[in-house]
């Protein structure tokens, strides 16, 4: 064979080879993964996020590429689910109670005395009927990839043991979600506005009294431990979150990597609601080694609490209704899944 025709048939073969290079690169792709986050990195779902994007990381063999901003570095709570809508992140974890009025359908999950766990609110939200017919669309320009509450909350005071519906008149307590604000008031005490990263200094100089939440949030992420003396055990409401994705950058993914992410929230409902409810004890012990007090109120006590939560449970929907919100036929769904979830699931109140 001549070295011209040699080389010719080389090249052709080259050539041959070259003709998927270009699939080939689209393959290894890279695609850079921002996620805004607004709680601390010593967060349980701060550290599970990041325990998620490693395995991703891992299974799509470096193609993704997550990095994380805890801590509200991207900007304050209220903005995160607009960093995920607008691109500034790929993702976000949100707070539905940071911007009011948003998300009216998703915070019903919030009413009083609805959700018994964590284990049951994420079950809850996560119901494929719900979300497609109701929730989803409140999320519109992101992709859902999962919803879901904290384990039930309380009240934590600084000064002033809160021992009967009445000790709360005129205590000044942050709140999370518009549904806790209403109970606030119907208590007779002040709701106070009060972003995350703010709670503990804000209580620390006096200018908040106590605040509403989980053991977890009180006693891990803020530290509430020897600056609150009083835990005032309610386990009566839930805060809702999102982690949800840039619509439009996940519609760009290749069709393998949308794939990938799908099946890793799929079917997470126990892990992560388990997760959020373990955090009760640690959270707990955290706040009575600071010196703390658990206080339970008395069974007419919690008979009162319960009513004016009912009551505020209506307000709340007669008013979304008078908006032409469906808001009685979503919370009547989500009593009824909160029913059936609970029967096998962590519950609080059993």
């Amino acid at each position: 064979m001549s070295t011209s025709r040699r080389n010719l048939i080389i090249g052709g073969a080259s050539v041959a080879g070259l003709s998927g290079f270009p699939a080939i690169v689209r393959a290894q792709q890279k695609f850079e993964v921002k996620v805004a986050n607004f709680v601390g990195p010593q967060h349980f779902q701060s550290q599970w996020l990041v325990k998620w994007g490693e395995e991703l990381e891992k299974k799509s063999d470096g193609r993704l590429v997550f990095k994380h901003f805890p801590s509200a570095q991207m900007g304050p709570t209220p903005k995160h689910f607009d960093f995920a809508r607008d691109g500034t992140a790929e993702m976000a974890y949100i707070l539905h109670g940071s911007t009011p009025g948003r998300f009216p359908l998703t915070e019903l999950v919030n009413m009083p005395y609805l959700i018994g766990s964590a284990e049951i609110g994420i079950k809850v939200l996560n119901d494929p009927e719900l979300r497609a017919r109701y929730l989803d669309a409140e999320h519109r320009g992101t992709k859902v990839l999962y919803l879901f509450t904290h384990q039930p909350g309380s009240v934590h005071t600084t000064k002033k043991a809160l021992r009967t519906i009445d000790d709360f008149k005129g205590q000044r307590l942050r709140f999370s979600t518009p549904a806790i604000r209403e109970f606030i008031s119907a208590l007779g005490a002040t709701p106070m506005g009060v972003p995350p990263t703010e709670v503990a200094e804000q209580l620390q100089k006096g200018t908040l009294d106590g605040a509403f939440t989980d053991y977890g949030g009180a006693g891990i992420a803020w530290k509430l431990g020897g600056i609150c003396k009083y835990t005032t055990e309610l386990y009566c409401f839930v805060s809702s979150f999102a982690v949800v994705a840039n619509q439009a950058w996940y519609s760009k993914l290749p069709a393998d990597l949308q794939k990938l992410i799908d099946q890793s929230v799929t079917g997470i409902e126990t892990n992560i609601g388990s997760g959020w409810d373990a955090l009760d004890v640690p959270g707990k012990k955290a706040m009575m080694d600071g010196g703390g007090e658990a206080i339970r109120l008395s069974k007419a006590e919690d008979e009162r609490l319960r009513k004016i939560g009912a009551d505020v449970t209506e307000s709340t929907l007669k008013a979304m209704e008078a908006k032409g919100l469906p808001a009685r036929a979503v919370y009547a769904t989500m009593k009824s899944l909160a029913e059936k979830h609970a029967k096998t699931s962590k519950n609080f109140w059993a």
